[in-house]
């Protein structure tokens, strides 16, 4: 009888607390990012709502691939359109200078010209970039 109470409360705590929480419908999205035909390394791509809605964020690898993660547990982005944003600046702490400074031009950035919409299922887009001066 006191295994059947617990086997209860256990499914009582999942039905209120839930598996994973509520969130809008997201789209997988994964990419390549380059620099001037280069993989760029170490750099964060932002997928973010062009209406309302929280961003997603990925890091690229060693190969310049990312994935996007919209929340803990939640791979991908909000369906719709975005503006994307891509930076290498690694921020100091505490007002102190970048561990890294930024090495893209501002229009992949701060003045994005950069774009998607994400659809419902799996979605890839790659980034060509070129560096400052260049385009």
């Amino acid at each position: 009888m006191a295994i059947w109470r617990k086997a209860v409360g256990v499914a009582l705590l999942f039905s209120v607390v839930g598996c994973g929480g509520d969130h809008p419908d997201v789209g997988r999205v994964n990419g390549k990012v380059t620099l001037d035909g280069s993989p760029l390394v170490a750099a964060t791509v932002m997928f973010q709502p062009t209406g309302s809605g929280r961003a997603s964020y990925g890091v690229t690898d060693a190969q310049g691939s990312y994935t996007l993660d919209y929340v803990d547990g939640v791979k991908g982005a909000v369906i719709g359109s975005h503006k994307v944003i891509i930076k290498t600046e690694i921020p100091g702490e505490d007002g102190q200078p970048p561990k890294v400074k930024e090495k893209l031009s501002p229009r992949y950035h701060a003045q994005t010209e950069l774009k998607a919409e994400v659809k419902s299922g799996a979605n890839s887009y790659d980034f060509p970039l070129e560096s400052a001066g260049k385009k």
